[in-house]
């Protein structure tokens, strides 16, 4: 396998704990994998974020690390096994992983086979830029630009306007639309509770199927919006034939 993602809108669903709507398909995307390094730069505690991860994902039968940020950081993603990019603010989460150099080196490495688990924030910087996140920028990136380990963008936790709202500010919907106004680009905006798999095999079309519990919305320039439903295949929706 050249490309193996498994992208969550989220770590926790309402009523359920960290993880529990998304265990099966962790524990499917990581078949054969002993060792999971956990990236934790998207939080301010990270030894705190590090242990609430790795308690979890123990309870799964793997081994965790944390990634921590210094000298050795590109070494560590150089030789990890699997990766799991957690959540948090996603202009914090892409400033540290630029200043420290892993963004190249988790391209190579994913791009090579490794196993990438991405939730909220960490499937936000899956896409070729951090531009359609809904997090406050906290922090100033020397770029939006982010992995490219897909063709197109992500919106994670995506809201369905309620018409019943009294609230009178722009609606998800209407702020994705701006984006496109002024960039030529596809967005998948996941709910909470759906998931991407992305698998590309050697001289093979990529494969991208809508997982988990809720459906995704599709948004590209000048179409209007369309639903995606769990286990639709949609790499031809969003243009992507080929790696």
């Amino acid at each position: 396998m050249r490309r193996r993602l498994l992208l969550l809108s989220n770590s926790t669903t309402h009523g359920r704990g960290y993880l529990d709507h998304a265990e099966q398909e962790i524990r499917a995307h990581f078949q054969g994998v002993r060792r999971i390094l956990f990236v934790p730069f998207a939080l301010h505690d990270q030894p705190a974020y590090v242990r609430h991860a790795a308690g979890r994902l123990e309870r799964m039968g793997f081994e965790v690390d944390g990634l921590q940020e210094g000298a050795g950081a590109t070494a560590t993603v150089e030789q990890a096994e699997a990766l799991f990019v957690g959540g948090g603010n996603t202009f914090r989460l892409l400033d540290r992983l630029q200043r420290h150099r892993l963004v190249e080196a988790i391209r190579a490495r994913v791009s090579a086979g490794m196993p990438y688990l991405g939730s909220s924030a960490g499937t936000g910087i899956a896409a070729p830029t951090i531009r359609t996140t809904n997090d406050m920028p906290i922090v100033e990136p020397a770029s939006l630009s982010s992995l490219g380990l897909v063709p197109f963008q992500m919106n994670c936790h995506y809201l369905d306007a309620d018409p019943a709202s009294r609230h009178m500010g722009e609606t998800r919907e209407k702020r994705l639309e701006e984006y496109l106004e002024e960039n030529d680009a596809v967005v998948v905006a996941l709910r909470e509770g759906a998931m991407l798999e992305v698998l590309v095999a050697h001289g093979a079309a990529p494969r991208v199927t809508l997982r988990g519990e809720t459906g995704a919305r599709l948004f590209r320039r000048g179409i209007a919006p369309v639903e995606i439903d769990p286990g639709e295949e949609i790499a031809q929706r969003v243009g992507w034939s080929a790696l």
